[in-house]
């Protein structure tokens, strides 16, 4: 059972790499929780806007907090460059596929998901087994 474990485990050995991967899972958690509460109450898509940035925070933090934690020190640093990454990537993602144009909440966007970051990463610093 253990050797089936190893051949077919799949882990990014990258802090910031792996961050980035949980960054974007959280994410699409959010996006489904969203689109639930759309489906099933009278929310309006122009009402989403705050709850969109609840969400990436949240996502960064998390995404910071594993990036922390598989580096073992300095979390501040690989949890905001995470931070900084996912932002830029959905921002990059934001302005190819829907055409969009750098505005005053992209630049909202980035500071929260860097601040963010920078916490959860601080927060998983300290979550590394020290055995």
């Amino acid at each position: 059972m253990h050797l089936i474990r190893r051949l077919f485990s799949f882990r990014i050995s990258n802090p910031t790499l792996s961050g980035l991967y949980y960054c974007f899972f959280w994410m699409m958690v959010g996006a489904l929780i969203l689109s639930f509460l759309l489906w099933s109450s009278g929310m309006k898509e122009q009402s989403l806007s705050r709850y969109i940035y609840v969400v990436h925070a949240v996502a960064a933090a998390f995404g910071g907090l594993v990036s922390g934690k598989r580096s073992g020190r300095r979390g501040w640093y690989h949890g905001g460059l995470t931070g900084i990454l996912y932002g830029l990537m959905i921002i990059m993602i934001g302005f190819l596929a829907l055409d969009s144009s750098l505005r005053l909440g992209d630049l909202l966007l980035i500071a929260a998901v860097i601040a963010s970051g920078a916490i959860g990463g601080m927060f998983g610093v300290n979550l590394k087994n020290k055995s």
